[in-house]
């Protein structure tokens, strides 16, 4: 078994409603039709042993967005392990203030063989869409493992 190790960026910002944050559906065929679960924050595996997992958050975040990470503080929200197939994955992120506009993204893709089995390459966007969502839909939208960090960061909101 192969560990993975991903870092992550919670983008959150203030509304007369109460506090948003945002998050990106997962791109690639899997997911199109879903909804519930289907979302993250913006994450990615370390390039190197050498790489901290804030420059990975960091580094990430413009690869999926297409923009630069919000240079506000930046909060840490620890660490979760969770499994996927044969491999354990520990996913370390930080929230940090800023205000983007979904409009502004221009996400990076990847290649899968599409349809399975077909020999075929085809490429997707990392995330399909981008939007802002209170922590109690937000709560719903992101997958299991990853909902630990919207407590954490509800408990050290600044």
């Amino acid at each position: 078994m192969t560990d993975v190790f991903s870092a992550g960026v919670l983008v959150y910002r203030h509304r007369e409603a109460g506090i948003e944050v945002l998050l990106g559906h997962m791109g690639g065929p899997f997911w199109a039709k879903k909804d519930a679960s289907a979302w993250s924050i913006p994450k990615g595996e370390y390039l190197s042993e050498e790489e901290s997992a804030r420059d990975a958050a960091r580094r990430e975040f413009t690869e999926e967005l297409g923009l630069p990470a919000p240079e506000g503080e930046w909060i840490d929200l620890g660490e979760v392990v969770y499994r996927s197939g044969a491999k354990r994955k520990y996913l370390t992120a930080w929230a940090v203030e800023g205000d983007l506009d979904p409009a502004d993204v221009v996400p990076g893709t990847f290649e899968m063989e599409w349809p399975p089995r077909s020999g075929r390459l085809a490429k997707f966007p990392e995330v399909d869409r981008v939007d802002w969502f209170d922590l109690t839909t937000a709560a719903g939208k992101l997958g299991k493992s990853q909902r630990p960090f919207l407590t954490r960061f509800t408990d050290r909101l600044p």
